[in-house]
């Protein structure tokens, strides 16, 4: 046993891993991480163009996949095949958990984000695709992602909501996914086959948050805090929304609560500790997100202990006293930041999908 599963068993919180490669498919390094107490696997695009681009693993499929397609196409196809293997990998996972974690997430296409309808189709046609119980399809919680994040739940659909920025914005997610189970319940769906997690992405908080601070010349105590405080207030908005009578009537039904996942977990600033966004986010029906350096630092010197609700009033008054005293337009920076999450994807997939046609002009002998 590790501090991993020590982590699910003691303190439910399941630890994913924020990573998928071919190479550690095949490698059986996930395998592995899988043995060692990993829960569940996500993806985007900056993590398959690292590992698209990084690695000779894709080449025998990709000039087999452009002699008949487009480099588009022979993306998604690679792609849906490692998310595929890693769902094989993670099933036994999936069964042993009774559905509730052996998750293999799959983001659609990012420049759909400010697109509802299209996001709903791509959405659909993975889950489709690929037919696997323990896939979920990756939704960005922009202004237009909302309504898909809805209309996916509404058809019975497992949902990884990601780039959630603000608790604003995570309520409407939550009222997203309770609206999305009561049309599936209406519609005869069984709730208990429907998995949801909500992903705040935690580190570009403090990043952002620690740029504005340092431009006010506001006192240095405030720096660094402000991610594990905005978290601390996410998880009691969840233990709020998940509760009373509507919730009661859907958990009644079947329903499963929609869990919390902190995403962006390694450290940004080397001056803050390493396992920052990881000890002190801990608690029952959360899940971490961690890159694989992250899960080696927690494995060595992680500290398995509920953290979640500590010092909850402290956060509040954090967010709602102290940052806006200094200066800190916290909306702002939730704007700012969902800009500039989305604008990263879609640069990653434009970068990625630029070294793919370079890669297929190569072998085709095109300059």
């Amino acid at each position: 046993m590790t501090k991993l599963h020590d982590l699910c068993s003691q303190q439910g919180q399941s630890p994913w891993l924020d990573n998928l490669s071919r190479p550690a498919i095949l490698g059986g390094d996930l395998q592995a991480l899988v043995d060692s107490g990993i829960r569940g696997v996500t993806s985007n695009p900056t993590i398959f163009q690292k590992a698209m681009t990084g690695s000779d693993a894709y080449d025998e499929q990709f000039r087999a996949l452009i002699a008949r397609d487009s480099v588009e196409a022979a993306f998604w196809d690679m792609a849906v095949d490692d998310v595929k293997d890693a769902c094989g990998i993670l099933r036994p996972v999936h069964d042993a958990s009774g559905g509730t974690d052996g998750f293999v997430s799959l983001e659609v296409a990012p420049g759909l984000a400010n697109q509802t309808e299209p996001t709903i189709d791509a959405a659909r046609n993975l889950h489709e695709r690929m037919a696997l119980p323990n896939l979920m399809v990756k939704i960005p919680a922009t202004e237009e992602g909302v309504p898909a994040i809805r209309a996916m739940i509404g058809e019975g659909r497992n949902i990884n909501i990601t780039l959630i920025f603000s608790l604003s914005r995570y309520e409407a997610v939550i009222e997203a996914y309770l609206s999305g189970l009561e049309e599936a319940a209406a519609a005869g769906i069984a709730l208990s086959s429907v998995h949801s997690v909500a992903s705040f992405f935690v580190s570009r908080v403090d990043t952002e948050v620690d740029r504005r601070l340092e431009k006010a010349g506001a006192p240095p105590e405030l720096a660094g805090r402000a991610a594990v405080a905005q978290a601390k207030l996410a998880y009691a908005l969840y233990e709020s929304k998940f509760s009373g009578s509507r919730w009661e009537a859907l958990a009644g039904a079947g329903a499963n609560v929609q869990r919390p996942l902190w995403a962006s977990t390694s450290t940004k600033n080397p001056a803050y500790p390493d396992l920052l966004y990881v000890d002190n986010l801990i608690g029952p029906h959360t899940v971490n997100t961690l890159p694989d350096a992250t899960i080696k630092a927690f494995l060595d010197h992680g500290t398995v202990a509920r953290t979640v609700d500590r010092d909850v009033d402290g956060a509040r008054r954090l967010f709602e006293e102290e940052l806006p005293e200094a200066g800190v337009d916290i909306d702002d920076v939730s704007r700012t930041l969902e800009q500039e999450g989305v604008s990263a994807f879609v640069k990653s997939f434009d970068e990625l999908i630029q070294s793919l046609s370079d890669k297929a002009n190569a072998i085709s002998g095109k300059p």
